[in-house]
């Protein structure tokens, strides 16, 4: 579970979050859907420890995640797919990981296996399409097997059938029990994955709702999606009641 009280964070005068409280929770495909620019990334990078709130808090199962030794057993998450030495194949930059964290080695196969890397694991992840990358971030954050699992923007890249494949991914991780947060600034593929929203425009929470309220008080899936990214303040429905 993945509970956010009161978050905010300033880099100088400008509000990247602001005051944001709401909780995810295990079970289900939690999806957090906002225009470019709303804040999804802040808050995602607040929850992994990337960066430090301004004020408020984020626990994950109850704990702060930059207090936990072994983080990748607690939390898996992938901010940037790109975040990968260039030099180093998909293989030893997972290997790597799994050394620090104290995970088997063979669970680095495991998940190249997993994600359908197999055949390239041991080429320069510099040389990966945007696709492969996503592929090998997904890796990276189910290395350690964790209860709770963050991505930002997982289906960027993939084609067809790598869509298909995360979509099916999630809903298998929130079935057995696990925590999903996920992504996204499409409408349409949040209501084809989450069964839950958290919905956001700059920094400021809009929704929290689920998938079938959210898209019951819009004339449409495209509807919703423009008063959300005309109105990043307030999101109201198309008939001018607030969700």
């Amino acid at each position: 579970m993945i509970e956010i009280r009161g978050l905010t964070k300033r880099y100088g005068k400008t509000t990247a979050v602001d005051d944001l409280t709401f909780t995810v929770r295990p079970g289900i495909v939690t999806g957090f859907l906002g225009p470019n620019g709303a804040g999804k990334s802040t808050t995602m990078r607040l929850i992994l420890g990337l960066d430090r709130p301004t004020s408020g808090s984020v626990t994950v199962n109850g704990r702060h995640f930059a207090d936990v030794k072994r983080p990748l057993h607690h939390l898996g998450g992938m901010i940037d797919p790109r975040a990968v030495h260039p030099s180093r194949s998909a293989f030893h930059h997972l290997l790597a990981l799994a050394q620090t964290n104290g995970i088997r080695r063979s669970r680095v196969d495991e998940v190249i296996d997993a994600v359908g890397l197999a055949d390239v694991s041991r080429r320069r992840a510099g040389k990966f399409s945007l696709g492969m990358s996503q592929r090998l971030g997904i890796a990276a954050a189910l290395l350690g097997d964790p209860q709770t699992v963050v991505l930002d923007e997982p289906v960027n890249g993939l084609d067809v059938e790598g869509i298909r494949w995360i979509r099916a991914l999630l809903r298998e991780m929130a079935a057995q029990g696990r925590t999903v947060f996920v992504s996204s600034h499409l409408m349409s593929e949040m209501a084809q994955t989450a069964q839950h929203l958290v919905v956001i425009g700059r920094g400021r929470l809009l929704a929290d709702t689920s998938v079938d309220a959210f898209v019951v008080g819009a004339a449409s899936l495209e509807d919703a999606y423009v008063a959300l990214t005309e109105d990043a303040v307030e999101y109201r429905t198309m008939n001018g009641e607030s969700l």
